[in-house]
């Protein structure tokens, strides 16, 4: 075949997102046939964090690779697991001697694929210059097929992003927000780009937290204790069509699929 596609899932958001990805993946890889399916999974432990169980739960439902995003290290036994040979990737942009890497490249079918995760500055403390680490990334690259999940805040930040890698990555895809964004496009680079995917988890919450805990710490602005909603979980993410020799998208096709959509 002359091309193939990346699923890319989006924010796995506690118990209801991990069901999702256990009940509707398989059914996904048959609708979609995709080549490589990564998962963002740094919501996964109770909201925020990852474990090593769930993040060997994910591979093993047929996910090729987890990226991160600013709760990269909220449970402290990730920490060894991300100095494994696991295709498991937190944000590039931290202090040098962080535990993990930035850049995994796996192979299938004759195809490699560069994955890579960065996280925006905009609203967000302690990470590096993410324009000037994708470019330190970009030059020590071979393969030209290249997916850059940017975590970040601000929209314009994540634009910027996309324009900045456009015709250098196969894909930018944002995460963190949870909120699917309806401006997917394939820049005039061969870069797919959409500011954020959405999240996997209870949509009948808010920002896949429970109603009522978060309204109350809007009515009354007390600190409040953050549980995930106990509601059927939903998948959020984007289909990518690739070409094989190139590296260039070709399309780009956001999905929201499950029960509770």
């Amino acid at each position: 075949m002359s091309s193939y596609r990346i699923l890319f899932l989006g924010d796995v958001v506690g118990r209801p997102g991990r069901a999702a990805i256990q009940n509707d993946l398989p059914k996904l890889a048959d609708k979609y046939r995709p080549l490589f399916t990564i998962i963002n999974g740094e919501n996964a432990a109770g909201g925020v964090g990852i474990t090593p169980d769930i993040a060997d739960e994910f591979l093993d439902a047929g996910a090729d690779a987890i990226t991160l995003g600013n709760h990269a290290f909220n449970k402290r036994e990730i920490v060894d697991y991300l100095q494994t040979q696991r295709p498991i990737v937190r944000p590039s942009n931290m202090p040098k001697g962080v535990p993990g890497t930035g850049l995994k490249t796996i192979t299938k079918d004759g195809v490699r694929l560069a994955i890579m995760n960065l996280c925006g500055r905009v609203y967000m403390e302690g990470y590096g210059d993410p324009f000037a680490e994708i470019d330190r990334l970009f030059e020590g690259i071979e393969t030209p097929h290249r997916f850059v999940d940017f975590h970040g805040e601000a929209t314009s930040e994540k634009i910027a992003m996309g324009w900045h890698c456009n015709g250098r990555a196969t894909a930018v895809v944002g995460t963190h927000t949870h909120v699917q964004t309806a401006d997917e496009v394939v820049l005039p680079g061969g870069t797919a780009y959409i500011t954020d995917v959405g999240m996997c988890g209870p949509v009948r919450s808010i920002l896949g937290m429970d109603r009522e805990i978060i309204l109350k710490k809007f009515r009354t602005t007390l600190p409040q204790r953050f549980e995930v909603a106990n509601e059927p979980g939903v998948i959020c993410g984007v289909v990518i069509s690739v070409e094989r020799e190139t590296g260039r998208a070709t399309g780009i096709e956001r999905i929201r699929f499950g029960e509770a959509a």
